[in-house]
């Protein structure tokens, strides 16, 4: 008679790391449909209601052994946190290196020791290249950030490549641009589509920086959904791939896009530009198509109408 194999042999199993937050809240729904056993983990969960399925484990990422005892019997681990912004990680440099880079090597020595099958890592689309020297930017392009926020990303990023070298740990890489969608709220100074809408429905003036020609890569949640999950199980021997549509929309573009699918003129109250913030960034996507069979799926319109959907029934709802 066969053995009955264990849970862990039946069912995919995944803790996603910053499971409470934007990112992590689409991603545990997506693992939860498939069928996986999900763990989210973090400090506090934004959307509990919206983690039915998955198990809610609360802790703090740079508590080592809260975060063993999450850890413990998880094949796959996706990494989302990152407790900095690219303004605040300027401001508190010692404290970017400590919450994020320090805190992130005592995860990499919990997989290895808990021999987690696969690390998957959210880095930076944009931050990571500094000032790029070609739009769009391949994986192969310089990394020179120009603030402490991509230089904690590619410091991780560097310490995974060490960590696989020395103890075999698996892992790829996704540079995530612009995601907005369903979920995310404008905290943190973070995330203009989700700022702009959730203002304009409750006709409230946006703060912007610079002058509106600033050019970003806006990529919609679930394609970046559909990266991690394809990340977690891709067989290549590439380990760093770009996240984004591919395409470059300025401030006033979205600006403007934005009013013509809420039909209305938006209030902006425009502030000076900010040095961390490079002109123009817009990644390549073709390694990821290549390689992993993954391209977006969803137009910038269609992501804007149902991100303004979502907006539109959490107002309704207050």
């Amino acid at each position: 008679m066969k053995p009955v194999p264990s849970e862990r042999q039946r069912k995919p199993s995944c803790i996603v790391l910053g499971g409470g937050g934007f990112i992590g809240t689409n991603l545990c729904r997506r693992l939860v449909s498939s069928g996986a056993r999900v763990r989210a983990f973090g400090r506090r969960c934004q959307f509990p209601q919206e983690l039915r399925g998955a198990e809610w484990y609360q802790g703090d990422f740079s508590d080592v052994a809260a975060l063993a005892a999450a850890l413990d019997t998880f094949d796959v681990v996706f990494h989302l946190v990152h407790s900095t912004t690219p303004q605040s990680a300027n401001l508190d440099m010692v404290g970017d290196e400590a919450g994020n880079v320090a805190s992130s090597l005592a995860l990499f020595d919990l997989c290895r020791k808990l021999k987690v099958r696969r690390l998957v890592f959210v880095s930076s689309g944009g931050t990571v290249y500094g000032f790029p020297q070609a739009i769009p930017t391949p994986e192969t392009a310089p990394t020179d950030p120009i603030g402490a926020y991509g230089v904690s990303k590619l410091a991780i990023e560097k310490y995974l490549a060490v960590y696989e070298r020395l103890h075999g740990l698996d892992y790829r890489i996704l540079r995530v641009t612009n995601p907005y969608g369903p979920f995310q709220v404008p905290i943190k100074n973070q995330g203009l589509i989700a700022a702009i809408i959730s203002k304009a429905l409750r006709n409230e003036s946006n703060e912007i920086w610079g002058d509106g020609s600033v050019v970003r890569d806006y990529i919609f949640i679930d394609d970046v959904v559909d990266a991690l999950v394809a990340a977690a199980s891709e067989q290549s021997d590439t380990r760093i791939f770009n996240i984004g549509s591919g395409q470059g929309r300025s401030v006033h573009e979205a600006i403007a896009a934005v009013e013509l699918a809420l039909g209305r003129k938006l209030y902006m109250d425009w502030k000076q530009s900010r040095a961390a913030d490079v002109p123009t960034s817009v990644v390549a996507i073709e390694r990821a198509r290549d390689m992993m069979g993954w391209v977006p799926k969803t137009s910038f319109a269609s992501g804007l109408a149902q991100t303004i959907a979502w907006w539109r029934s959490r107002e309704t709802a207050r």
